[in-house]
């Protein structure tokens, strides 16, 4: 098997508002001059990262995306006894190897400005330098803090798959081995409003039969194509070689994928879906999208106009006919599976991209 993992998925969200934004209406974007609905990758990745296939499977070898690192360390150290200055002192200490700290007067003086991904091992390392400087047998100096607590390489998945970036320590920064595309529409999608009413169930008859609140809500249906690539080399690498675990993690993800997405207006419109169709591929030659089947929309071509997701299996398998044709020598092997089709599962994808792991 192949260095690089594409998985290409197809998955069908009846109306829905799983990923909003700033004003509260559904993620779009304008792709071939239409407007399409949008699932930004940030939020799909924290939604697998947070499912209970992760956390599953991932016992001991998640991080944990926080500002908190400097309070959790202030709380560990004074649950032994420290003395609440020195507690606070070292507390900030440790938080700055992990980014700026913020100010001594703020509401919460150990709090990083930025979130930091820190790794279960880095975080044992946090608390064994913060108890070691508290009782006084540690007097490193700030500048070298960092080559005790952090680590280039080591068995957080989720560090390894989606990377980190510290800014005031970028040795220990970790290249994503996973990149995630925005989800987008393979079809034109126009955001629709659903005005709704709250009735106040303790208002008596003898009051006016007005609604207790007023609101509306946007929101959009669609078939929705997702790509992601894992670079199943660094994956390993990024894991201090671990293959077992890296076999485990594309494994994780790769169920994921197909059936988590995120949870926005979940209890209002019921947005469960899994994948329909799911595309994988693995070669040594550079990866690349298969997006270019959807740059006119699906519904604007002629017949079966309303089988949107027929019509999206057809492009996306025809464009990857077409790529072959166009470059030969880069043909990377294939199996999907196929819900409309009856073909293939879930897992022979995860036995096709753990191959070789």
């Amino acid at each position: 098997m192949g260095r690089f993992l594409q998985l290409h998925l197809l998955t069908f969200y009846p109306p829905a508002n799983i990923n909003r934004d700033d004003t509260g209406r559904p993620k779009t974007a304008i792709m071939g001059g239409e407007p399409r609905l949008r699932v930004s990758s940030q939020a799909l990745k924290r939604a697998w990262r947070t499912s209970n296939i992760f956390t599953g499977k991932f016992d001991g070898h998640l991080a944990a995306r926080t500002q908190r690192i400097g309070l959790i360390v202030e709380q560990r150290l004074l649950n032994k006894g420290t003395e609440a200055s020195i507690a606070r002192k070292v507390a900030r200490d440790i938080a700055g190897v992990f980014g700026k700290v913020k100010k001594e007067n703020d509401d919460n003086p150990t709090y990083t400005e930025q979130l930091a991904f820190i790794s279960p091992r880095e975080q044992e390392a946090a608390f064994a330098v913060a108890e070691a400087r508290a009782a006084g047998a540690d007097n490193t100096e700030l500048s070298k803090l960092a080559s005790k607590i952090l680590a280039a390489r080591d068995t957080a998945a989720d560090i390894a798959m989606f990377g980190r970036m510290l800014a005031d320590n970028p040795a220990y920064n970790r290249e994503a081995a996973v990149s995630v595309a925005h989800a987008v529409t393979t079809h034109r999608v126009v955001v629709e409003d659903d005005y709704y009413t709250a009735v106040d169930d303790l208002k008596l008859p003898s009051e006016d039969a007005g609604a207790g609140f007023i609101g509306e809500a946007g929101y959009g249906s669609g078939v929705f194509y997702l790509y992601l690539v894992v670079d199943r080399a660094l994956l390993v690498e990024n894991l201090d070689s671990d293959r077992a675990l890296a076999g485990t993690a594309v494994a994780a993800l790769t169920e994921a994928a197909a059936k988590v997405g995120p949870r926005g207006k979940s209890a209002s419109f019921a947005s469960f879906a899994r994948t329909s169709f799911m595309l994988a591929e693995c070669g040594d030659a550079a990866p690349r999208t298969l997006a270019a089947a959807f740059i006119q929309p699906i519904d604007k071509l002629e017949g079966r106009r309303n089988d949107f997701l027929g019509i999206s299996i057809s492009a996306l398998t025809d464009t990857r006919k077409k790529f072959a044709a166009a470059y030969p020598d880069d043909v990377p092997a294939s199996v999907s599976f196929s819900v409309p089709d009856g073909t293939g599962s879930i897992n022979d994808i995860i036995a096709f991209a753990t191959d070789g792991l």
